[in-house]
């Protein structure tokens, strides 16, 4: 049975805090996992919250500031250690090169698992298969950041009322769903459209034409409200949203559940970012993250 979760490792921005780790998240997407800006501290956060080297098939990397990326080093470290039997792909901005190569190699061990290295340099699609297609869209920082989105191709899904109407059932439904035809039945008369699903990450950014591109649409937005709306003019000059603004976001783009993360530590009550995300219009599901919640990705529309 195929799960698609989202699964958080750390919630921090810059400075971790007693309660909240370094940024780190997986995306469980059926037989594949997905790691998000592993930061410091990310591979004890996986023992803590039950995400094994193994669960790993692509790690994406939004932008190299230690907060995202001072984890990869050790993380590739038990990739290999657990010599895990799969190949890597590594995604991260072509601009920072020179850190990746640092944190993949800062210190001596073996290498035992192929890890591929696909930087990004521009919009466009990254990587496409059967279950999904990823895709980056530049943002909006002081070091080169992208954002990450996956799309579940559309598909179909069967009517039962409209099968019985054609009396078709048993292997003839698989047969139909394959072949597109049944005799003189069409597909298209036993079955109605079905979205793919949608999820979008983006962290440190401000508002630009590429957090509004990857939210279009989403059934899931994981996003980036380190500041309250009352310091709206320190999240700009910094390069990040507010509560309000990635709420507006998701309001406008249709979002169906908004994920808050990556919290500055000057703020104590977590309550505040939902009170600002509601104020803003937002009415889907609403999860402002906390370290080691699993977040199920909503069920198809």
């Amino acid at each position: 049975m195929s799960v698609r979760e989202f699964v958080v490792l750390g919630t921090a921005s810059q400075v971790p805090t007693r309660h909240r780790n370094h940024n780190g998240y997986l995306l469980r997407w059926d037989g594949e996992g997905i790691l998000f800006d592993p930061g410091e501290g990310t591979q004890r956060q996986m023992l803590r919250a039950g995400v094994a080297a193994h669960d790993i098939n692509r790690i994406c990397i939004t932008h190299f500031h230690g907060d995202h990326s001072l984890g990869l080093a050790g993380v590739i470290q038990r990739i290999n250690l657990d010599q895990v039997p799969h190949p890597v792909t590594a995604h991260y901005p072509a601009s920072g090169q020179k850190f990746f190569d640092r944190l993949r190699y800062a210190t001596a061990y073996r290498e035992t698992v192929p890890l591929r290295e696909e930087p990004v340099a521009a919009d466009g699609v990254l990587a496409q298969g059967s279950s999904y297609v990823l895709e980056a869209r530049l943002l909006s920082h002081p070091v080169e950041s992208f954002g990450y989105r996956i799309t579940e191709p559309d598909g179909r899904r069967m009517v039962p009322e409209l099968l019985a109407r054609y009396g078709i059932k048993g292997p003839d439904v698989g047969r139909i769903q394959r072949e597109g035809r049944l005799g003189e039945v069409t597909l298209d008369e036993v079955s109605e459209p079905r979205p793919g699903q949608r999820f979008a990450f983006v962290m440190d950014t401000r508002l630009c034409p590429g957090v509004d591109a990857l939210a279009e649409g989403c059934d899931m937005l994981v996003i980036e409200s380190t500041f309250l709306d009352e310091d709206e003019r320190l999240a700009t000059d910094h390069g990040h949203l507010t509560a309000g603004q990635a709420a507006r976001v998701a309001r406008d783009a249709g979002v169906r559940h908004l994920v808050l993360t990556h919290f500055s530590q000057r703020y104590t009550d977590p309550a505040e970012f939902e009170r600002q995300a509601r104020a803003a219009g937002f009415e889907g599901e609403l999860t402002v993250a906390a370290d080691l919640v699993r977040v199920p990705l909503p069920k198809r529309g």
